[in-house]
Parts: structure tokens; sequence; C-alpha cells
């Protein structure tokens, strides 16, 4: 398990390893939850990596499961809930399934989480079953499949029903009642999911699973493929690690101050202790917090890339001079001011595209003449202590990729990094001028928040 969870970016060493063992020593095996807490305190470092570890745990510590019969004599009595006003239109009739929704509903309306988990199993069991051996290795669980036969999304109406006729919470709007609902049958929708991906790892190991189905961290999700919720997520985290980044630019300005050794003042020193270089003496240096420029764009899928990164840098503000943001489409604009606003990050590319002109006539990303007009009137943010940060597919709709403006500011600037949220072998295809751009300036690959991190600790001077 801990392998597993190293291949997912969860920093776990021999320490916290012989740390959970000793875990389990002392609490043993009997209780499930007691076992997945105490390790989670021994091997993770934050609460962002409780997702991770939670289905790895599923994974490696299965609930147990019996025969069919004993899972029957385990059923506990339910509530009863009023049938549907009107069968549900599933096709013709099916008694297993209705016997299922019937019980599914009243374990959801009675909040009981030991009936749903039985229930999750029953349902994979009777419908989540693929491949029959037709083929070798294609056997297996399907949890969409199965959810898509029972549609427990459908049972709301009943379950709000049997809930104001049973007189729980009255005191609740239907609104707020039904959200409660909502949220129950998510956790059902989940149960069904682990219990489906438990019995594939049983027939295929759990390390493999644990590979391909295991979600990763939310710094590790790709910005292009990041749905609303992950960028929301995302953006949760941009204060933690913009304290992170600091912390780390300030070590590494504390270090260079120092300077290089200074080789002939040493051992002039070292004429005073016999030869034996005891002081060793530095070139010092002065370095002063460099001034950052961000030319950003904008348009369609590489928005939420732009949106993280200038949340980010406006966090670690402090740790430079001066900081300016250009947004772009076609054309270019200074957003600096729009970023400074206290309104919601969610709101930024939105307000970026309804404030400032980025688009001409068109538009469609347009990166030659958004360099060009960057080039033509804002070259002046550009100086001898200026980094600059170009972040974009670098995918021009096949119009002109105008290398020589971007070669014009990367003579005024102090260094040009170009980061591009596509992986590389991505930058050679289609509309894509990274291969040209490359030539000009440093590209590098930042799929995630993790490699951001990375790559704004390691590339910009200090």
């Amino acid at each position: 398990m801990v392998r597993a969870l190293r291949g997912h970016g969860l920093r776990i060493g021999p320490a916290e390893t012989v740390d959970a063992a000793a875990v389990l020593d002392v609490l043993g095996f009997t209780d499930r939850e007691r076992m997945r807490a105490g390790l989670a305190a021994a091997l993770l470092r934050s609460d962002t990596q409780r997702t991770v570890f939670d289905a790895a745990f599923d994974l490696f510590f299965p609930l147990g499961v019996g025969t069919p019969e004993a899972v029957r004599a385990l059923r506990t009595d339910l509530p009863a809930v009023p049938a549907d006003p009107e069968p549900p239109r599933f096709g013709r009739p099916d008694p297993l399934r209705d016997d299922l929704r019937e019980r599914l509903a009243a374990a959801l309306a009675a909040d009981d989480r030991a009936a749903q988990a039985r229930l999750a199993g029953e349902v994979v069991e009777a419908f989540g079953r693929y491949g029959a051996g037709s083929t070798p290795g294609s056997d297996g669980w399907s949890a969409h499949q199965a959810l898509g036969r029972l549609a427990p999304e459908t049972l709301l109406a009943r379950i709000l029903a049997a809930l104001r006729a049973a007189g729980a919470a009255t005191d609740l709007s239907d609104l707020v009642l039904a959200d409660e609902i909502r949220r129950r049958i998510r956790d059902f929708r989940a149960l069904v999911t682990g219990e489906a991906r438990r019995r594939i790892a049983e027939l295929r190991g759990p390390e493999q699973i644990a590979e391909r189905a295991v979600a990763p961290t939310v710094d590790r999700i790709d910005f292009l493929y990041a749905g609303r919720d992950q960028l929301a997520e995302l953006r949760r985290t941009v204060h933690p690690l913009a304290r992170k980044l600091a912390t780390r630019l300030a070590a590494r300005r504390r270090r260079a101050a120092r300077g290089h050794l200074d080789l002939r003042r040493t051992l002039r020193r070292s004429l005073t202790t016999g030869g034996v270089p005891l002081r060793p003496a530095h070139r010092l240096r002065r370095p002063a917090r460099p001034e950052l420029v961000l030319l950003c764009d904008v348009s369609g899928s590489v928005a939420g890339f732009a949106d993280f990164t200038m949340l980010l840098v406006q966090a670690m503000s402090e740790q430079f001079t001066k900081v300016r943001v250009f947004a772009f489409v076609n054309r270019t604009a200074e957003v600096t001011d729009l970023l400074r606003s206290g309104d919601d990050p969610a709101r930024l590319a939105a307000r970026i595209l309804t404030g400032a002109r980025v688009t001409g006539y068109h538009g469609n990303s347009d990166y030659g003449s958004a360099l060009g007009d960057f080039a033509e009137h804002h070259l002046d943010a550009v100086g001898p202590r200026t980094c600059v940060l170009v972040l974009g597919d670098a995918r021009t709709n096949h119009r002109d990729p105008n290398l020589d403006a971007l070669r014009r500011i990367a003579a005024r600037a102090r260094r040009v990094f170009w980061l591009n949220p596509e992986q590389p072998s991505h930058w050679p295809t289609g509309d894509s001028a990274a291969p040209a751009y490359a030539e000009v300036v440093e590209m590098h690959s930042c799929r995630n928040a993790h490699r951001l991190g990375e790559l704004i600790a390691r590339l910009l001077p200090v």
C-alpha cells in the first residue's frame, strides 16, 4: 500500500512505514475504521492526501464479504417507505431490482450506513458483472453498469415523502432536506464504486488497480482535464502552496547572499593559521528581489491553468519587487489591477474577458498577434531585472507565430520561461508552434500544480 501511495505522489519514507506497522501491531485488525484512522495518522502529512489514502486503503484492506446467505441474514428491519406513485420506466418488470430499490430507499431514509454498505455489495453482485469469461481477462465489475440499472437518483421523491410522513426534520425546508438526500445518494454511489473496485482488485491484484483507479491528489490533476469542482479545490490550495514557495525562495535568497567562495582571500586568511583554511572568504553580493511579468493565455481550456498561476503569483507578490500581469487571447492587455481586486477567484477569467480588451475581431487564440501587441505597446514592462513567464499551450490556430516579437522580449528580459500545460509529446502536433517557440526561449511542461510549484521554486531568480 505504501508503494502504491508513493506512486501517487505521497511522500512516505521508511520511518513512516515502520510507524504504520507499529500502529497495526497496537490496534490489531478487528476494527477496520480504527485501523484506517491509525494508518492515516502515521502515513499522511496533510488532509489533502486523505482521499487518495482512503481509496488505497479500501483496496489493500477490503471490507470482509461473506456468502449471499450470510449477507441476507444480516439484513436489519428498516422503516417502510411508500411505493412509487408510478412504476419507474425501466422497461419490463424486474423483481430483484424493485426489491433492491425498495430496501435502498429505506436505508437512505434511515441513513443506515451499514445497510447501505451491504446493499452496495448486493447491487454490484446483481448488476455489475460483465464479460462472463468469453475472453481471457475480460471478466470484471462495473459500478457504472450497476448504478445505471439501479438508478438511485430517481428515489429522491420517495425518500423525501417518507421523511415527511415520519415527521423527520420538520424544521427543515424541502430544499434543504432534498440536498441532504442527494448527499446520501452520492455517498451510496461512492460505496458502489468502492465495492466494484474491490472486486476488480481481487481479480487483477490491488497493485494494478491502485495504479490506475485511484484518483490523484488535487495538486497532481492535469490543468487541461480538471473539472469545475477540481479547479475550485485547486484554488483553495493557492495560499498554502504560496507560503511553501515563499519559504523556499527566501531560503535560496539567504544562501545566495553569501556569494561564491573567494579562493584568493581564503588562502590569504589561512596564512594566520599555518596554511589551514579555517575561515573561508566569500565574494559577497547583494541579491535584489526580481521583477516578474506574467503573459497569460486566458482562452479556452488553458484558462484554468492561467487562473491558478495568476492567483499563485498574486499570493507570492511580496517575494518580488514588482509584479505585472498581462492577459491575451489575440490582443494583449494589462490585468494587474483586475487581479488585485477581492472578487471571487472563480470569476477571474470572466472578469478578464469582460473587463479587458484581450480579443480583437475574432475570439480564437493568436499567439503571434498577442506577442506582437505586447512587444509594441508594453515592452517597457520588461527590463534587465525582469523574469518573464509565458503561460499557454502555444496553439496558434495555424497563424504566424511571430518569433521576432518573442526574440525582442527575450533580448530585454533577464530570463524568459514558457510554461506549457500540454505534455511534450503533443507539442509537435496540430496547430502547435511550441517547437518553434522552444528554440527562442526555455519551454517547460507544466501540467499540474505540483509541477508548477517545482518550476517556480527552481527557475525564478533570487
